[in-house]
């Protein structure tokens, strides 16, 4: 009786390459680094700073019904002063943004920042300490 064997094909250094990186991002904490993944970070304030101000549940529910390019006007209408500015960056090529920051009255831990493209409202986002 003759005796099979059984030939494996040799292992392709792509697939172990593969296979290292993953180890090694399994073993990598991705925690630390999700502050800076997701925005989230508090970025200093440029200028002055109004300790006051806090956007309230009702303010905070009003503003949310605005829709996107909207006046700034509007917006401020509801919002009030900002607590500060932060500093301006280009979202789209060619259109200064600017940014103000409001710290929510019922979470302190939470600022609201708002983004307008000259005097249009241009969007929004939670920034979480």
């Amino acid at each position: 009786m003759k005796q099979r064997t059984v030939e494996h094909p040799p292992l392709n250094p792509f697939l172990i390459g593969g296979l290292m990186l993953a180890f090694v991002a399994l073993m990598f904490d991705f925690r630390s680094s999700a502050p800076l993944l997701s925005g989230s970070v508090h970025e200093a304030c440029q200028g002055a700073v109004n300790e006051e101000v806090r956007l309230s549940r009702e303010q905070l529910a009003q503003f949310l019904t605005v829709p996107e390019r909207d006046s700034r006007e509007r917006v401020s209408q509801i919002v009030g002063e900002p607590y500060c500015q932060l500093q301006s960056l280009q979202v789209r090529a060619g259109v200064a943004a600017e940014r103000q920051v409001y710290p929510l009255a019922f979470d302190p831990q939470t600022r609201l920042v708002i983004l307008y493209e000259g005097n249009e409202y241009a969007g929004y986002r939670f920034s979480y300490q």
